[in-house]
């Protein structure tokens, strides 16, 4: 399940923009404020705890920081697809091969901490919904081809489960739970606050998503 779940969650996302065409990203704000508090409450309860009990408090900073160096330097070409901020000319047919490598770079990392902590694939899971539903809209309503855009999709679905695959199987990986899994902190860190802030207007917060982000954050704990 750890290996397909991600996969049906972007595919799926993907069948339902195409069937229900749903026009205005918008309306996915409270649902991406919910994923935001989500995993940054399952980064803090789950990840954090893991990694100091590996490594010292020094080294693991510097992997975090590292992480969220790495996660802007990741958007400079996706233009924040991750976090549901995409910027894809219509205009344009060719294929966004930018985007595509810094969101592959981001779902593979996305599939490491899973093959040791569970609960991570439930915050990659509901973060990885919205976007990909935003993301879809993106694809489906420019001038790139159909065919190309459930290329992209299919390929951006398989990297998340080949992160948890290879950190199952490789070696070196495991011997190095500790700084790559604070690196994937610090990529979460980064991802999870813009989306809290970015899901408000003028980053200000009213009742409603308030709420779910207390939300988020108790399922998150109870988890």
């Amino acid at each position: 399940m750890n290996y397909l779940l991600p996969i049906l969650a972007v595919l799926l996302s993907f069948v339902f923009v195409y069937i229900i065409k749903p026009e205005n990203k918008n309306h996915f704000k409270l649902v991406l404020a919910f994923s935001g508090a989500f995993l940054l409450a399952l980064t803090i309860f789950e990840l954090f705890p893991s990694v100091y009990e590996h490594s010292d408090a020094k080294t693991v900073g510097v992997f975090v920081m590292l992480g969220i160096l790495l996660q802007i330097f990741l958007e400079f070409f996706s233009k924040g697809a991750e976090h549901g901020h995409v910027h894809i000319d219509s205009e344009k047919s060719g294929f966004p091969w930018a985007i595509f490598i810094s969101l592959c770079i981001h779902s593979f990392l996305e599939g490491f901490p899973i093959e040791h902590h569970d609960t991570i694939l439930y915050g990659v899971l509901i973060h990885k919904i919205p976007i990909a539903i935003i993301l879809s809209i993106f694809l489906l309503t420019s001038k790139i081809s159909f065919t190309k855009a459930l290329l992209f999709t299919t390929l951006f679905s398989l990297m998340t489960p080949m992160g948890s695959y290879i950190a199952a199987h490789a070696q070196w990986i495991a011997n190095y739970y500790a700084p790559i899994t604070a690196l994937v902190i610090g990529v979460f860190l980064h991802i999870s606050t813009v989306i809290l802030f970015e899901s408000s207007e003028g980053h200000s917060f009213n009742l409603r998503k308030i709420f779910v982000i207390i939300l988020g954050i108790v399922f998150a704990y109870f988890l």
